[in-house]
């Protein structure tokens, strides 16, 4: 039994764009769907599921997609490079905690 996977539309919109992208991608270069699924050792099924932007494929997957279709897993080295509100917060001076506080369920 698979836990469902809640996301919220926002993210779930990226994820339809990052897919798209890479699916663009793969066709700009006219390379198969089954060569990428070759190169970055997945099957062609869970390609589908990233040229879609499915949430329930893991980052690893979507970083070897990417560098099969050429090196473009560098691209991933940007996320969060520009973190304007963690700077801003850095900037201000406000404690942040390292760790999340302990949740007693």
């Amino acid at each position: 039994m698979r836990k469902e996977i809640i996301i919220l539309p926002k993210v779930e919109k990226n994820l339809k764009i990052m897919g798209e992208q890479i699916k663009l991608a793969r066709l700009r270069r006219n390379f198969s769907m089954q060569l990428i699924a070759d190169r970055a050792q997945i099957s062609r099924p869970t390609l589908q599921k990233v040229e879609r932007g499915a949430p329930d494929v893991a980052i690893g997957i979507y970083a070897r997609v990417l560098m099969a279709i050429g090196g473009m897993d560098e691209d991933l080295t940007l996320v969060c490079k520009d973190d304007v509100a963690g700077r801003t917060f850095q900037d201000l001076n406000i404690k942040v905690n390292k760790r999340s506080t302990k949740r007693k369920f």
